[in-house]
């Protein structure tokens, strides 16, 4: 049977994951912003929670854990390089590393420069990966504690996945990262067109999560950092990929378009 993912809004645009096993009933969440509107979408579908995966150690993604552990007795597992700033963490994970969900496996996949320890959690079987702040539909994080080399390699390695994978990343931002997009793409007519639909989905107040690695190969200009057109438009042009990624991000940083 399938991956049930449920997307629970909570904060100002934050989302958590609710991720259900129909045979076994396993249920995880990826990330907890906040506890309350975790636990009324358990209630309402009367799951009860297994474990708690955490990306990183931003409270926006942590504030939840000790609320919703207290209250299902779950475990919670995270990073092993953000082990001591994850609350009440019970098991560390680090690449290659797997998490059993009832019959569901998720395969860790390190993926810092957001923060230094950030990870994906990735349902090989399922086409589904879980990327919190490093990859965004049309955008990244922000570098905090990492390098542009870094986020990179993330972006280089999630564009290996199939077209068709799923991705469910950690806030709303996908309309103002599409702004800075076609700020510095403005020739590229799948933005476009993406910018339509994203322009209806949110005037009608639903989420634009998930995104697809395909959508995001051709729309994403941080993967495509490798682009000579994106490196010019950013006079970047002959630079490393990481170099040009660094200066998108470091004008998005200021972007107020």
């Amino acid at each position: 049977m399938p991956l049930d993912v449920v997307l629970v809004p909570c904060l100002r645009d934050n989302y958590a994951f609710l991720l259900h096993d129909q045979a076994s009933g396993a249920t995880a969440v990826v990330d907890t912003p906040e506890a309350e509107p975790i636990l009324e979408a358990l209630d309402q579908r009367g799951w009860t929670l297994t474990y708690i995966l955490n990306t990183h150690h931003h409270p926006d993604h942590v504030g939840g854990n000790q609320r919703i552990k207290d209250a299902m007795g779950c475990q919670v597992i995270g990073p092993a390089a953000e082990r001591d700033l994850i609350p009440c963490i019970d098991v560390a994970v680090s690449e290659g590393d797997t998490v059993q969900l009832g019959q569901l496996e998720a395969v860790v996949w390190e993926t810092p420069a957001h923060t230094r320890g950030h990870v994906s959690y990735y349902f090989h079987r399922d086409d589904a990966i879980f990327v919190g702040d490093t990859l965004f539909a049309v955008g990244c994080g922000r570098l905090f504690e990492g390098t542009a080399g870094q986020m990179w390699s993330a972006m280089a390695r999630y564009r290996t996945l199939p077209d068709h994978t799923r991705v469910y990343c950690g806030h709303e931002y996908t309309a103002s990262n599409i702004r800075f997009a076609r700020h510095i793409d403005p020739d590229n007519a799948s933005l476009a067109r993406r910018e339509d639909v994203v322009t209806q989905i949110r005037a009608r107040g639903e989420a634009t999560i998930p995104t697809t690695i395909g959508l995001e190969r051709a729309t994403n200009p941080f993967m495509r950092a490798d682009d000579p057109g994106l490196a010019t438009r950013v006079e970047c042009l002959g630079a490393s990929p990481s170099v040009v990624l660094g200066e998108m991000r470091e004008q998005k940083n200021h972007f107020r378009g």
